[in-house]
């Protein structure tokens, strides 16, 4: 059934379709009366490589449109809405909540296990946000890299018609050789960007070397940021 056919169906049955009424009418309204909603705020966009923490090799690029919850007693909390593109055609797949490192350090243990480290995700050229110019998006890594992410993608198999199947977990990359090449390659094609060159310039700019985590051995792997064990601090570039 088409979308003309569908709303034939909804008009013989009486119904009124709101959504469409609704957005017709708001479009047209005067800017004064207007309501000022979550959805009004800014957001700022990035994109990095998702996978599954129960199925590594399960991988993601995923477009991240976020705005800060503002005012709670750990700090400011980054709200993300998670789709598989940029048109606006694209599916709305998750969602993923960003802390400070300071926030995370008090969660119990069973909660840590849900958070992945951003940190190889920024100095490995993972992350990247289209828009800003280099020097801004630069700064906005150095905030980036000291957070913890949670997320969840409800719709877990962006091929299938509609939304079906458990929420996955999401983990992120953290160590070299864990990204599918041709996920990487395509992302890098999408948006004209060479994630070696990325990774070259961070590393300088930060002065660390990558960590090396390795992926989760299980669902209930608590995250790293640089090392496998001992102290979790990052090393100077070699």
């Amino acid at each position: 059934m088409d979308r003309r056919e569908w709303l034939g169906s909804l008009s013989a049955l009486g119904a009124v379709p709101v959504c469409e009424a609704v957005a017709e009418a708001y479009a047209g309204a005067d800017p004064g009366t207007k309501h000022e909603g979550p959805l009004s705020a800014s957001h700022f966009h990035f994109c990095g490589i998702h996978l599954a923490k129960n199925n590594p090799k399960l991988q993601f690029v995923t477009q991240h449109y976020c705005v800060a919850h503002t005012g709670g007693a750990e700090g400011d909390v980054y709200q993300c809405t998670l789709f598989d593109g940029t048109g606006k055609n694209a599916r709305l797949i998750g969602v993923e909540y960003l802390i400070s490192d300071e926030a995370y350090r008090k969660l119990p243990d069973t909660e840590k296990k849900y958070w992945h480290a951003h940190t190889y995700e920024v100095l490995g050229g993972g992350l990247i946000a289209p828009g800003m110019t280099p020097e801004d998006e630069m700064k906005f890594m150095k905030v980036v890299i000291k957070t913890w992410g949670k997320a969840w993608h409800t719709w877990p198999d962006p091929s299938t018609a509609v939304p079906t199947g458990e929420p996955l977990l999401i983990w992120s990359l953290m160590g070299d050789g864990q990204a599918d090449p041709k996920v990487v390659a395509q992302r890098d094609k999408d948006f004209k960007v060479d994630t070696a060159k990325i990774r070259e310039a961070r590393i300088k700019e930060f002065g660390h070397d990558v960590p090396n985590v390795a992926l989760p051995k299980d669902v209930n792997t608590i995250g790293r940021q640089w090392t496998n064990d001992g102290k979790d601090e990052p090393k100077p570039k070699k």
